[in-house]
């Protein structure tokens, strides 16, 4: 995959729904149509047994599809499915998929049945045995700077399309080395936005080098998937937990948070970040305490 300009979802202001508001402005009531993030169930099929259902958004539902699969640790590689069908049902949608038998022997293993909203990655889990399944170690690496990761910044909210249109979705992009940004997936759920953008790198053949940017919080879910990935680098617009920040580390892949214009904080893996002084060039955030509020 060469560089070139963002990958966004084919979705325009006559795809998404909209509803009829109120709005209020200085002292003035109007009435307007808001366009809206689309928020639908989402139910993944594995050979014919219903495994999760996420509120997501319906779009790039196969890149979904694998995404989460390979980030659950369902399957290992993208040829184990042997095959996606999308389909619209009355309450909402199923992604039918076929694995492997191997793959289906070790999901019956740790069956599991979650009711996430927005995209919670760990609602139903059954036990906190889970927590001890050991994440693999990233061998992918990458040397990238401060700046690369501002520029990427920089460029994020131009490639929101669906973001620009609602105001509601999260982004997940994959940056190359130099800060631009080659791929981009959203959803109304965070952990869809990645695992879209993990299953939509895993089709498009080897991966370039570079980092993953995310519009929200590290939270513990994300590192893992990302882990799974095998990317080297998560930055995040907004906090690190603590158990994402003790994963990432473990992981041994560089975590960073807070990322904003003019500033952002590094929890583990300083080493693949060579510059460690940015100059000034974007002002720095207002605020009591300098910290952005989470996301």
């Amino acid at each position: 995959m060469s560089p070139k300009s963002p990958e966004l979802p084919v979705g325009t202001d006559g795809d998404l729904p909209s509803r009829p508001v109120q709005t209020w402005r200085e002292g003035e009531l109007g009435d307007s149509r808001d366009t809206l993030a689309d928020e639908t169930p989402v139910a993944l099929v594995y050979n014919c047994v219903s495994h999760a259902v996420m509120m997501a958004s319906a779009s790039d539902l196969e890149d979904f599809a694998l995404g989460f699969s390979l980030g659950e640790g369902i399957v290992d590689r993208p040829g184990q499915i042997y095959d996606i069908e999308v389909r619209h049902c009355g309450q909402g949608i199923e992604l039918r998929m076929e694995l492997a038998s191997g793959c289906l022997a070790a999901l019956k293993q740790r069956r599991r049945f979650l009711a996430g909203q927005s995209g919670c990655g760990l609602c139903g889990v059954e036990s906190l045995a889970y927590f001890a399944t050991p994440l693999p170690a990233v061998s992918a690496d990458v040397a990238i700077s401060h700046r690369a990761i501002q520029r990427a910044l920089a460029a994020l909210p131009d490639c929101q399309q669906l973001g620009g249109l609602t105001g509601g979705m999260h982004a997940a992009g994959w940056c190359d080395p130099a800060g631009n940004i080659l791929l981009l997936r959203e959803d109304v759920g965070r952990h869809n936005a990645l695992d879209k953008l993990v299953g939509a790198l895993a089709v498009n053949g080897p991966r370039p080098p570079g980092f993953a940017l995310v519009s929200s919080r590290a939270s513990y879910e994300l590192v893992q998937k990302a882990a799974r990935a095998n990317m080297a680098v998560l930055v995040a617009v907004s906090a690190a937990t603590s158990r994402a920040v003790d994963t990432a580390a473990h992981c041994g892949m560089t975590l960073v948070g807070f990322a904003r214009q003019g500033r952002q904080v590094v929890y583990a893996g300083a080493q693949r970040l060579g510059q460690r002084h940015l100059p000034q060039v974007f002002p720095q955030p207002q605020g009591p305490d300098n910290r952005p509020p989470d996301r």
